[in-house]
């Protein structure tokens, strides 16, 4: 029997986020996810009178597929995607996982290629600029466990954050957006962190589920070279299938000077990847009033009631750029912190 939760996210997906009108196409992209909810995608899409491509991928296929790959290889997977991304005019990703480290084995020189043939051209670039899209992570007994929560706990915790009425979030996070546009400087204070940027004429951001589900930020980004003092993330995080916790990042005029965490050498190599990844590209305030607590999955972690993340590497060019690129965007989160924002010197708001 199908689950009418399925339904209802389903519908979210399509009547609000990416908002299916009659003659248009959307590209379903499901992985490791149950078939039900590519079904009622799929039957959704079709009473909007659109016409469903759909795509079924696992990551354990990637993960091989990424081990054993050549450049020319990546750059024929990539050239095909885009293809058909330039075919519709819209996109939903539905991501599950059984392994959250499934990518944890894969050369380093691999996810490099992988990151700059193959996903950001077709994902980053044709995606993100010439579609409406929305990405989300589907429930698993993984996901569950990583929030400490029995599967069937979680499972009403993900429909309730899911399928709320984000057009009622809409509306109440305006007065936030407003105020990060009139904020030239940001202090950031708490266990740890004692952190100084300015966003000043850089466009806030408000996230009200139509890119992503489950959603609740105002995003901006600091003025590339303002950045100073330190920084102590207090949630774990995974990147590219290897789980990192305890970061602290110290800044100097913008730029990353020093970075430890439970894996500082991997955390450095990434910071190395090129010169902007030692900048910070998003700064973000969450709130999404049903994620409470951390949990190993960035697109729950990001959307925190009373969190902030500040993500080094590439700047959203489009929404909120500051100048800074780069191949990587990683988004780190803490909570307990006061964020004092001023409109200009000598006058502040909390």
């Amino acid at each position: 029997m199908l689950d009418p939760r399925i339904t209802k996210l389903a519908d979210v997906l399509i009547n609000y986020s990416t908002e299916m009108k009659p003659g248009e196409n959307v590209l379903i992209e499901a992985i490791d996810v149950p078939q039900s909810i590519v079904g009622e995608l799929i039957r959704l899409t079709r009473e909007a009178g659109a016409n469903p491509l759909v795509t079924i991928k696992n990551n354990e296929i990637t993960r091989s597929l990424l081990i054993h790959s050549s450049d020319e290889q990546l750059q024929l997977i990539a050239d095909v995607e885009s293809m058909r991304m330039k075919q519709v005019q819209a996109y939903i990703g539905v991501r599950g996982t059984h392994n959250i480290t499934e990518l944890s084995d894969v050369a380093d020189d691999r996810m490099k290629a992988y990151q700059r043939i193959w996903w950001r051209p077709v994902h980053g670039n044709i995606r993100v600029r010439e579609t409406r899209w929305v990405v989300l992570r589907f429930p698993s007994p993984g996901m569950a466990q990583s929030a400490g929560m029995s599967t069937a706990a979680f499972e009403d915790f993900y429909f309730n954050v899911c399928t709320m009425d984000y057009s009622k979030m809409s509306a109440a996070m305006k007065p936030l957006e407003r105020r990060m546009e009139q904020t030239d400087r940001v202090k950031i204070v708490g266990p740890g962190t004692d952190l100084r940027f300015s966003i000043k004429g850089i466009p806030a951001v408000s996230c009200d589920g139509k890119l992503n589900i489950p959603d609740g930020e105002v995003f901006t980004a600091p003025v590339c070279d303002s950045v100073n003092g330190v920084v102590q993330f207090n949630t774990p995080t995974v990147y590219q299938g290897m789980r990192h916790e305890n970061i602290r990042l110290v800044f100097k005029d913008g730029k990353i000077c020093e970075a430890t965490g439970s894996d500082t050498k991997t955390l450095n190599k990434v910071l190395d990847a090129d010169e902007g990844a030692r900048h910070i590209g998003e700064f973000a305030i969450g709130f999404n009033p049903y994620v409470t607590k951390p949990m190993l999955d960035i697109l729950f972690n990001e959307k925190m009631a009373g969190s902030f993340h500040f993500t080094p590497g590439a700047a959203y060019e489009d929404e909120a750029d500051n100048g800074n690129r780069s191949q990587i965007h990683w988004e780190w989160y803490a909570g307990k912190t006061l964020i004092t924002v001023a409109e200009k010197f000598g006058s502040t708001t909390h």
